[in-house]
């Protein structure tokens, strides 16, 4: 039960973590915050993915969204040409996060955090 607790916390330390970039990313549009929102998902994937805390396994679908959305952000910056984000990738890139957004909303939300 300990250990199921310490996951749980660490989950939304990343979850705090990931919706602190995401803000600052939305209000600078510095597109190295890109690396720091990686990092703290890959880690909630860490901790979430195939856990038995039931509160995690809760979480998938809105964790599901982040992991993918964010797995789409990734290919659409390997489509661009020399690294120049046309208006159309940027749209797209634009829709990713506020879908990812979202989810961190959701999950704050049905956490109790907000």
């Amino acid at each position: 039960m300990e250990e199921e607790n310490k996951s749980l916390t660490e989950f939304v330390e990343q979850l705090v973590r990931l919706g602190g970039t995401l803000g600052e990313l939305f209000k600078s549009g510095n597109v190295a915050l890109f690396t720091e929102m990686n990092a703290a998902i890959k880690e909630m994937y860490r901790l979430q993915h195939g856990s038995q805390d039931r509160v995690l396994q809760a979480l998938e679908p809105e964790c599901a969204v982040i992991y993918g959305n964010f797995d789409m952000i990734v290919e659409v910056f390997r489509t661009t040409e020399n690294g120049e984000v046309d208006l159309g990738a940027r749209g797209a890139v634009n829709r990713l996060l506020q879908n990812i957004n979202s989810s961190v909303v959701n999950i704050a939300t049905a956490l109790e955090l907000v």
